[in-house]
């Protein structure tokens, strides 16, 4: 398979192998599709977890159980936050 990179790209590639993390620019790309493989398989995780809840919320939701709206986002608000926090970001 045969990939163009933009010189930006290729510098980066170059720049990785330079500073003796990489042996060559393949090991680079290599680690660089294992992340982003990781990547997706969290966002995977958290979809499927966030699915999970809008069915908890509809459930309750049929029981007569809400809640108000502004209260529902400042907790969603909260716990994007300590997402963020967690994660880095």
């Amino acid at each position: 398979m045969n990939v163009s990179l933009t010189p930006e790209l290729e510098q980066f590639l170059q720049h990785q192998v330079e500073g003796g993390k990489y042996k060559s620019p393949q090991e680079v790309i290599l680690a660089a599709l294992r992340a982003f493989a990781e990547r997706e398989r969290i966002y995977k995780g958290r979809f499927e977890e966030l699915r999970g809840e809008i069915m908890v919320g509809v459930e309750a939701s049929k029981r007569g159980e809400v809640v108000d709206g502004e209260t529902v986002f400042s907790q969603l608000e909260q716990k994007l936050l300590l997402r963020r926090s967690q994660a880095g970001e």
